[in-house]
């Protein structure tokens, strides 16, 4: 009897044939997430952790089994229990955090990254991805600087940019190098300080949700040696943005250089009718930009952005296997000095799908349509007897509580919304020491009906 041969390899996704191998797996997945989605019907699992951490493990069971269940059981269960298990951003209720819903377009392009796997660690792994990112960051650049020399790294969010932009300022001015920003800023930018050595960084008090110039002024007038001032365009709390023209006026008195975490804010640029509120942002030596912001990209999609590429060269590593010298000289393009990671996902391919597929106007159409939401949804609160307005928004923030309420109840109240699976509302310490529940607007599909929605949703859920 002749003994049955080895089992065929599992296809691949690239090559000649990856169509073939792919479509009826595409079909599998997009069926589960329907019917992961139809399952959940909310914006959030209700049951809170422990019940979904036990229904994923229910549909799990063995994670690694002693035979496998084949391609299409092994997607159709994890995906319908991923989706059923989600925070779902295209629920206009899912209003947490700086989370945004990813067009269906830029999903499509991560697809096509994701089967032909190029890294951006060498030209060779990545020979049209390589040239893609070169031309999207100069572009992306050329957007926040005047000048042919303009460019940008990819990023995985505003943590790593940052700390790039930390990094890259302590080249040029040494390990003594006082950082300063304000109270509203980013948690990364002291742990980045912390992280590269520096001394740690100073907080200056920011009560009015924003770094206020004469605070700056007076603290660099005390500030020994050479200084890096971060200023926030969208804070975490509230999306305020710093008075960046009025701060780097500071700054080139002082001597001091500035960088501007615009992770959330810096996609204004795109909107002609909201571009005003960045006045000054391109006298910074660098910026942070989010594109899985309000930009609705999968993540990741961060950037820095810098106003002439020399400044990068300190990002500058040989590795003979990689680059070469003579590889280099001979025209291959050096890559290892784009990041300080290795092996790396060509992120600005979606990107670039994106803004092809939209233009200027398809996006700006976006900005401005998530900023009136916003607006709209502040409008509503204001005029509600039973809420409090914090604030209008700057961007797409909104932050509001119940009346008459205190902070136990409103941070009670948010964790029943969460294990309800109702709503999905974050929370905001402001200056003044109050609890707030905040709803970080990012769904372009978000309408005046979506809003009233939830408002009639906490109307109920205060009074329980």
């Amino acid at each position: 009897m002749t003994e049955p041969g080895p089992a065929p390899a599992p296809p691949l996704a690239g090559g000649l044939h990856a169509a073939r191998s792919l479509r009826p797996l595409l079909d599998t997945v997009l069926t589960a997430l329907h019917t992961g989605a139809a399952e959940r019907n909310a914006p959030l699992p209700a049951g809170g952790p422990a019940t979904v951490t036990a229904r994923v493990r229910t549909a799990l069971g063995d994670v690694l089994p002693t035979h496998g269940t084949g391609d299409h059981e092994a997607l159709a269960t994890l995906v319908h229990t991923l989706a059923a298990g989600a925070a779902d951003p295209a629920d206009p209720l899912c209003a947490a955090h700086l989370h945004c819903p990813p067009l269906a377009v830029a999903a499509a392009a991560d697809l096509a990254v994701s089967a032909l796997n190029p890294s951006l660690d060498s030209w060779d792994q990545a020979p049209a991805a390589s040239a893609i990112e070169a031309l999207l960051t100069r572009a992306l650049a050329a957007e926040f600087y005047d000048g042919p020399r303009a460019d940008a790294l990819l990023t995985t969010g505003g943590t790593e940019s940052n700390q790039l932009a930390l990094l890259l300022a302590r080249e040029r001015h040494g390990p003594r190098l006082q950082v300063l920003h304000g109270a509203n800023a980013h948690h990364s930018v002291p742990r980045a300080a912390w992280l590269l050595g520096l001394p740690p960084a100073t907080a200056l008090p920011t009560p009015t949700g924003t770094l206020d110039p004469a605070t700056l002024d007076a603290a660099l007038a005390d500030a020994p040696g050479p200084a890096l001032v971060t200023a926030t365009a969208g804070t975490t709390d509230a999306g305020l943005i710093d008075p960046l023209d009025a701060l780097a006026d500071v700054c080139e008195r002082h001597r001091a250089e500035l960088h501007v975490d615009a992770a959330y804010g810096g996609a204004l640029a795109f909107s002609p009718r909201h571009r005003g509120k960045l006045t000054g942002l391109h006298r910074a030596r660098s910026i942070t930009l989010d594109l899985h912001k309000l930009g609705w990209q999968p993540v990741a999609a961060g950037l820095l952005a810098v106003p002439d590429t020399a400044l990068l060269a300190p990002l500058a590593h040989q590795a003979d296997y990689l680059n070469a010298a003579d590889d280099t000289e001979a025209g291959l393009p050096d890559l290892l000095g784009r990041s300080l990671r290795t092996t790396r996902r060509p992120d600005a391919f979606k990107i670039a799908a994106t803004l092809r597929s939209l233009g200027r106007d398809g996006l700006a159409r976006l900005i401005d349509h998530t900023c009136a939401a916003a607006h709209r949804l502040a409008e509503i609160l204001d005029a509600h007897p039973g809420f409090e307005l914090h604030a209008h928004p700057t961007i797409t923030t909104v932050l509001f509580r119940p009346t008459p309420t205190d902070d136990d109840r409103l941070a009670a109240l948010r964790r029943t919304l969460l294990h309800d699976g109702t709503a999905v509302l974050g929370r905001a310490t402001t200056a003044e020491g109050r609890l707030w529940l905040k709803a970080t607007l990012l769904n372009p599909h978000t309408t005046t009906r979506d809003l009233d929605t939830l408002v009639a949703l906490l109307e109920g859920s205060s009074h329980r």
